[in-house]
């Protein structure tokens, strides 16, 4: 499912327009996205967490020239999935 399918099936469901649906959808993304660049985290009971890893600059290798390159540091959103969805995914339910 991507963004647009969420959209429909949440404006089918609770029987929203589509525009009020995107703007619940968009809402919330919004918050994690703002969460997530304060360094929080964002956890969900049963379904799992986001979290913001950082990584340390290195030297890593250009695969076209195969010269070294510096990888400067970085930040990345990280999701841990939860014990509830893995053992409901696992069940196929």
């Amino acid at each position: 499912m991507n963004k647009s399918g969420l959209i429909e099936e949440l404006s089918r469901r609770e029987n929203l327009t589509e525009k009020k649906a995107a703007e619940v959808v968009n809402l919330i993304l919004k918050g994690f996205v703002e969460e997530l660049k304060k360094g929080g985290r964002i956890e969900i009971r049963g379904f799992g967490s986001f979290v913001v890893r950082s990584y340390n600059s290195y030297t890593g290798r250009n695969p076209k020239t195969g010269k070294n390159i510096e990888v400067a540091p970085k930040k990345l959103p990280f999701f841990k999935v939860g014990k509830e969805l893995k053992e409901r995914v696992d069940k196929g339910e």
